[in-house]
């Protein structure tokens, strides 16, 4: 799959411009389905606290963008595309089945579904009554 550039770039600048010592360090950056672009960052606490991938799907909620297609985390301090941890993981599998999640490093980025990164997944709506 093709890989959005355009976001790598945006959570980028994001990371770079905003990150604040240990409480904001990574940016995620959001295509929704009508091609905006919508930005986050984590939010670090020592009793937890959202990633910047759930940040990212909480802003675009309150933007009205409720179908992403593509979503991505880069680190501060040049530690460029991260993968997203479990949790979000699930979450985006949750909420956005189809997703597509870019990965890799610099010279090896590549977006691929949520659920390849996630074989074996407990599927939520599955088990709804």
């Amino acid at each position: 799959m093709t890989v959005d550039y355009e976001l790598v770039e945006a959570a980028g600048r994001v990371a770079a411009g905003n990150s604040k010592g240990d409480e904001h360090t990574v940016a995620a950056a959001a295509r929704a389905r009508d091609g905006r672009i919508i930005t986050a960052m984590n939010v670090y606490h020592f009793t937890g606290g959202p990633c910047a991938e759930l940040a990212v799907i909480g802003a675009a909620a309150a933007q009205g963008a409720h179908q992403l297609d593509t979503v991505v985390a880069v680190g501060s301090g040049d530690r460029g595309v991260m993968p997203p941890c479990g949790r979000c993981r699930q979450v985006l599998l949750d909420y956005f089945p189809s997703i597509r999640v870019i990965v890799g490093g610099d010279g090896d980025l590549r977006a691929v579904p949520v659920a390849e990164l996630l074989p074996g997944a407990y599927i939520w709506s599955e088990h709804q009554a």
